[in-house]
């Protein structure tokens, strides 16, 4: 089937009514867990050979985390999906109010090549689970993982309830022009534009899942040590091709010399001293993003790495001092192994920083001071984050994730998730053995005092 009858199919499986049943969107991710698990061997050997993964990082940041996701949804979906009585006003007496969650229908799901496996399932999840059918299209730059991918997926389900399309920017393009119910995208800002003008052709709502340059800020009250190590978790983390991955760090002078010092010496103590011989150190994912991230070195602003490896398209964690606004590694999301180090005085000139550049997606800040916390999560906008640790948050199921401004629109995760891709309907049932008669025409003077009683 081509991508147009692919769409209509799902469309007429929609119109059953099949997908409405709970016990079958729960049957559904009890398959999609099962072959999840059948697969996970090659899902792993696929990460491993796209993106230079070891199993026990992939398992740790996607496979375990999609199947931990199945099962907070499993516990949980027949509580979210229960219609929802609320409040009715006096001035619709007698009635009640309800929420019913509405499945949108057929939706698409395109995810990126940096986790492969989480950014594709985990957002099908809450499709099914919101009970939509879905057209899943994997990114091209992991080619064994969307291989792997489409086996499962094919083994799991029908390919007019789930289906996964392949291909490059031909198959992105065509899928693009067909009319879905919903899109969910996970990506970079220029394609992320792109999803968002083809969607507005036919009015089709957009969760915008982007990037951006996320940064961290250390103050003087910072435990150093603990903010150098999680720094570099964080960072250097799937060789820094993370969304939420930190991406420059905002320093005070005074502590400035401390940190650098830290965070070199845990860097070594994580990675050890020839980087690029450690077998569970990742790759760039193809040769277009090995240049890209290697031009934004600027060598005589190294202080730590540095070394690149062409044949196995790796770059070494690379810490940068004495980095400027200008310089080229702060004009881009660096998505990569590169930390550029940049010196403030205080707190109020990172928060302003931070502010004068586009809202990024995540922030974090490492301090003990609660008037600097509260400063920063009060007037610093950011899609989310952590104080005192880095990208943690994107694990926790009763926390949204996502995006503001250019990094982003909507969120999810956990009950997020099932909401974005459910229609939140509201529903007025009145009840016919009274009917009030003051909103009718003739209009009176006795009618206009008891409205105004009421609507006050």
């Amino acid at each position: 089937m081509n991508i147009e009858q692919i769409v209509d199919a799902q469309r007429r499986y929609f119109s059953t009514g099949k997908t409405f049943d709970i016990k079958y969107r729960l049957a559904a991710l009890d398959k999609l867990k099962a072959s999840i698990k059948k697969h996970e061997a090659e899902l792993l050997d696929a990460i491993k050979q796209d993106l230079g993964k070891s199993a026990s990082e992939s398992f740790m940041c996607e496979v375990g985390l999609t199947l931990s996701e199945i099962t907070h949804f499993r516990k949980h979906l027949r509580s979210w999906a229960r219609t929802k009585r609320k409040c009715t006003p006096l001035t619709n007496f007698h009635a009640k109010s309800m929420i019913v969650q509405e499945p949108y229908g057929v939706v698409l799901i395109m995810s990126p090549w940096n986790y492969p496996v989480l950014l594709t399932l985990e957002p099908l999840i809450g499709a099914i689970a919101a009970g939509n059918c879905a057209v899943v299209k994997p990114s091209a730059y992991s080619p064994e993982t969307s291989k792997v991918m489409h086996q499962l997926i094919s083994e799991t389900f029908s390919p007019e309830y789930v289906t996964v399309v392949t291909g490059g920017r031909a198959e992105n393009a065509d899928l693009l022009e067909q009319k879905f119910d919903y899109i969910f995208f996970t990506g970079g800002v220029t394609v992320g534009k792109l999803v968002m003008e083809k969607a507005s052709k036919h009015l089709t709502p957009v969760t915008l899942e982007l990037g951006g340059k996320s940064p961290c800020i250390i103050d003087h009250t910072a435990n150093l040590r603990i903010a150098a190590r999680r720094i570099t978790f964080g960072k250097f983390l799937n060789c820094g091709q993370t969304c939420i991955a930190p991406d420059y760090v905002l320093v005070e002078k005074s502590v400035h010399d401390e940190f650098l010092s830290l965070l070199k010496e845990e860097t070594t103590k994580m990675y050890g001293k020839d980087i690029l011989a450690n077998k569970d150190y990742g790759k760039m994912v193809n040769q277009k993003h090995f240049d890209r991230v290697s031009g934004l070195i600027a060598k005589e602003k190294v202080v730590y790495g540095g070394r690149l490896k062409q044949e196995t398209l790796q770059i070494e964690p690379t810490i940068l001092d004495n980095v400027t606004p200008g310089d080229a590694v702060m004009q881009e999301e660096i998505f990569g192994p590169v930390l550029p180090i940049i010196t403030v005085a205080d707190t109020n000139e990172a928060a302003d920083f931070i502010r004068n550049r586009p809202k990024p997606l995540a922030l974090y800040l490492f301090t003990s001071d609660r008037k600097v916390e509260k400063q920063f999560l009060r007037e610093v906008p950011f899609g989310g984050g952590c104080v005192n640790d880095t990208i943690i948050h994107i694990a926790t199921n009763n926390l949204p994730f996502g995006g503001v401004g250019n990094s982003g629109m909507g969120s999810y995760h956990g009950k997020k998730t099932f909401e974005t891709f459910s229609h939140a309907k509201s529903v007025v049932k009145k009840y016919t053995w009274l009917d009030i008669s003051m909103r009718y025409q003739p209009y009176a003077s006795w009618k206009d005092k008891l409205i105004r009683m009421f609507l006050k």
